[in-house]
This record gives C-alpha cells, structure tokens and sequence, in this order.
C-alpha cells in the first residue's frame, strides 16, 4: 500500500529504489535494531544539473568550527535529530549526492535525509530556473558555464535566523568568528551517540576536523551572559528577542507562510529587509528573495554588467521574478 501511495508502479519497483537510495531492502531496515553504531551510505538523487561546487563552497566559508568541517569539496556537520545525536558528509559524485549518515537511532534516518535534501535544494528544478533566468543576457554566460544553481538552505531555522542577525554588516569571515565564539559558550560538552559523535579526524573520513557540538537551541541561546556574544548590544539583544520568539511559536521553515513569516520578522527590533529576506531565503527557502543593497550583490552586479545602484538593481531584478533568490546566488558568486 505504502508503494503504490508514493506513485510506485510494483512493490519491485519500491524495493529496486529504496535499495538503491538507501542501500538495503525495507525488510532489511524493518529487522534492524532501533539502536545503530557506525554509518549509513546513501545516494541522494537530484534533478540535473547541479552546480555543487558552489553549493559547497557557500556552506564551507560559512562552516562553525565543531559544528560544520569542509575539506576537499566534503561537507560535514552535527545534526540534532528527534531521537539523538546525528553527523552527515556530503559530497558530489557523478549523478547524486554521496551522504554517509551517523546515527544513534535508525529512526532518525528519514528526518536526516529530508534535512540533506533541504540544505542542499534538492528538489528545485533548476532546468525551469535557468531557462527563465537566461533571458536575461547579464546572466547568460553565468548560466551557461555553472548551470544548476542550488539555494545554500539550512538544517534548521533559528540557526539560519541566527547566521542572519549576526552576520548583519560584518564579513562572512567575521560572523564565522562570532558564531564560533557563541557555539563554545552555549555547548561545552560534547553530544554523545553511537556513532553520531566523531572524534578528531573521525572513522570515516580521517582528514576532516572533528563535529562534536550542536548549534545553540533558543533555550541554550537565552542562558548565556552578555559577554558570549561578542557584537553590539543591539544585536545581542535582537537574537534574545528571536529566540523568545521563536519559543512562543514563530516557525520558520519550509512549511511556514512566507508573507506572514516576513511581516513577523520584520516587527522584531533590529530585523530589516535585508535580515528578513535572508532567512526567507535559507531558512523558508523561499525562491524569490533579492537583496539589492546587500555589499555582495553590488559587487556581482558590477561583474556582471548589471546597475550597480540599488535602486536599479532592484528594478532590474523584477525581471527574474519569481527565481530571484537563484539569480542572487549566481550574483553572490560572481562577486
């Protein structure tokens, strides 16, 4: 019944793809014990093209220190799942993305995959987005030379939210920094798990940094004292703010009304456009956010011989609705 509900044509066919995308058959997984030690090796499929290189990259210049590694085009992070402690490495291979998956719970196994999938915008059509995008003859030669331009989403909301408000007119590296500094105040111990915890180098890819921490949750964010945050008081006091919001009920992913969200972000003092359209971008993965005024936006724009005034720029852009969000990644990118 579960095969022929998911638009499989047999249960043959249902066994051939879950094999093949997760490496064993349903009974296989079905037998297995709740408890699990050691990884998990995966396929995750995608629509062609894919421009990983950028993709990874983006994550990589903004990986935290005990939370995220990236070395080598591998990408490795800490995942808080619903019945444990979780590390993934991603990479791109020929036709999918390789993912080795630590867990302490098989349960946690679908919840994983679906946070891979969104961090990675999987599931965009980027054959759609590119012919649309093309039109525009500033970004043809982009198009034509990196096609498949992925959204850089996130594995969780609030941290996303929370990238965004620190990173409010300071350098990727700078924010880096910061975020380093409130992930050693907020977690001192490090998560333990069969499996999901690594240790220096790790088991299975010996040559990337060790993943031993979760990004802060607004409960760990809110216990901090003021000298953890390391940025002017008004912005300390911004993320305090979004992270009591986010305790009373304000969701921000996937499934989140876009509009809605927005208008509540933008009441939240210290968040402005800029702020809000780029947690609508990572975190609700919303396909249509441009930040003309953003440093980086400017900078792609004058590579790319498009007006380099804001206000142009954004008049420009009207163009590229309803994929703007994928045109300011290429702009990101050519800067």
């Amino acid at each position: 019944e579960i095969a022929f509900a998911a638009g499989f044509g047999s249960v043959r066919q249902f066994n051939d793809t879950f094999r093949e995308v997760y490496g064993v058959v349903p009974s296989s997984l079905r037998r297995a014990p709740a408890q699990v030690d050691g990884a998990i090796s995966l396929k995750l499929s995608y629509r062609a093209p894919l421009d990983a290189e950028t993709l990874f990259e983006f994550l990589g210049a903004r990986s935290i220190p005990g939370i995220e590694s990236y070395q080598d085009g591998q990408y490795r992070r800490t995942l808080r799942l619903p019945h444990g402690p979780g590390t993934v490495t991603l990479s791109s291979a020929d036709d999918h993305i390789a993912a080795t998956i630590s867990l302490t719970d098989v349960r946690d196994l679908t919840p994983a995959v679906a946070r891979c999938r969104r961090l990675l915008d999987l599931d965009a059509d980027p054959t759609a987005v590119d012919a649309a995008l093309a039109a525009d003859s500033a970004l043809a030669d982009s198009i034509e030379n990196h096609p498949g331009v992925r959204l850089p989403r996130a594995v969780d909301g609030f941290e996303a939210a929370v990238r965004a408000i620190v990173g409010q007119q300071i350098s990727v590296s700078g924010a880096r920094t910061v975020l380093s500094r409130l992930r050693t105040s907020a977690t001192a111990a490090p998560i333990r798990g069969n499996g999901a915890i690594d240790s220096p180098g790790g088991d299975h890819f010996p040559e990337m940094a060790p993943t031993t921490h979760y990004f802060p949750t607004p409960e760990e964010l809110l216990e901090l004292p003021d000298t953890a945050f390391a940025m002017p008081t008004r912005r300390r006091e911004t993320l305090r703010t979004l992270a009591r919001a986010i305790l009373d009920g304000l969701t921000l992913d996937s499934g989140s009304d876009r509009a809605a969200t927005r208008a509540a972000l933008l009441e939240l003092p210290g968040v402005g456009e800029w702020t809000a359209g780029y947690i609508a971008l990572r975190a609700l993965g919303d396909p249509d956010v441009f930040l003309p005024t953003d440093l980086g936006s400017l900078h792609g724009a004058a590579k790319l011989g498009l007006p380099t005034n804001p206000k142009e720029l954004a008049k420009h852009a009207e163009s590229w609705r309803p994929w703007r969000s994928y045109a300011q990644i290429r702009l990101w990118r050519a800067a």
